[in-house]
């Protein structure tokens, strides 16, 4: 923690509590929060940055599509548009936000919709979906879901963390009370059976809840506009790493250690490019990034030789079949009321 951090303490103490008294008001009903009948599972975190929450969207997409009719409500993070639009192929990330863009590329018969305002957005979505996925939206009280996932990263967990702006947690640990299943992701490979026992020891977990732990698995192929190639075919080509998320860390860390030679271009999360930096981008003979960043850039860059690698979460400890009953059993009792 940097000194200017801990010189806003004052700061964090305060914020802390205006949303502390914020969740009590909602804890004893005095704010409401509206439940619906279609089934809502929210996915969110307490602290800014990655959490490995559109890995999660896409890992509950993928188990969920073949029992239910799916809809994905994000609020669109830095899109230039306003209201609630419907997510089609043929829209950019900067009317949509990259991460729906993400969604509706990779899942085009799942519908996908942005709407600052969630209320609004599940009543358009309610009659088109069996289950709602609500994107980044733990904070937002005023809907009630039907399981709550918490994540909180192996690396800055939330119970390590202090309040905006002394550390990155957007509201007092406590709030993890309130979810169904809390999920400490990015796990690395090799970590040890230990050290997820040590964590869980010290995890503040009631009765009501589950825990898991994922990690993040790095497809073997990369895709760019016009093709795909081997992420193998980098091997001995020297490449620019562009990221434009909250933390590449694992990214970086997974290149460099299976031996590939890159530099990195790292810039802020849903960073808008400029027209001098998609230059300079475009004068890059070899890129790879993100599938997010691919979203933003490949309208801007038009270059051939750029790439991204998807992922995936893997859920650990052989866990996955556990996790996925656990979630479908609390989607159909709300269905079954």
């Amino acid at each position: 923690m940097n000194l200017v951090r801990k010189l806003l303490f004052p700061f964090a103490v305060l914020y802390g509590w205006i949303t502390g008294i914020r969740n009590f008001l909602y804890n004893k009903g005095i704010l409401k929060s509206t439940e619906y009948k279609v089934p809502i599972v929210c996915v969110g975190n307490l602290s800014v940055g990655g959490t490995g929450k559109s890995p999660m969207i896409e890992y509950l997409i993928s188990f969920l599509k073949e029992d239910y009719r799916i809809a994905v409500l994000s609020r669109g993070y830095k899109r230039a548009t306003n209201g609630f639009i419907e997510v089609t192929e043929l829209h950019n990330a900067r009317e949509v936000g990259d991460e729906p863009l993400q969604f509706k590329t990779k899942f085009p018969d799942v519908t996908v919709a942005v709407c600052a305002d969630r209320r609004t957005g599940i009543e358009h979505l309610q009659e088109k979906a069996d289950v709602i996925l609500l994107d980044d939206a733990f904070q937002h009280r005023k809907v009630k879901a039907a399981v709550n996932i918490l994540l909180t990263p192996f690396h800055d967990l939330f119970m390590d963390d202090w309040m905006l702006p002394t550390g990155n947690l957007r509201e007092p640990r406590r709030g993890s009370k309130r979810t169904q299943c809390l999920v400490v992701t990015k796990c690395p490979p090799s970590v040890a059976y230990a050290k997820l026992q040590e964590i869980e020891l010290r995890m503040p977990i009631y009765n009501h809840q589950k825990l898991y732990f994922s990690g993040i698995n790095y497809a073997e192929t990369m895709h760019g506009a016009k093709e795909s190639q081997p992420l193998l075919y980098l091997k001995d080509k020297p490449f620019t790493l562009v990221t434009g998320i909250a933390d590449p860390s694992p990214l970086v860390t997974y290149l460099t250690e299976q031996g590939y030679t890159f530099t990195h271009e790292k810039f802020p999360d849903h960073h808008n490019f400029s027209d001098a930096e998609i230059a300079a981008l475009r004068q890059k003979e070899l890129i790879l990034t993100t599938e997010k960043d691919f979203m933003r850039l490949q309208h801007r860059v038009e270059k051939y030789a750029m790439y991204y690698v998807p992922i995936t979460t893997v859920i650990l400890k052989e866990q996955a079949e556990f996790f996925e009953d656990f979630i479908i059993k609390s989607i159909d009792k709300k269905r079954l009321g």
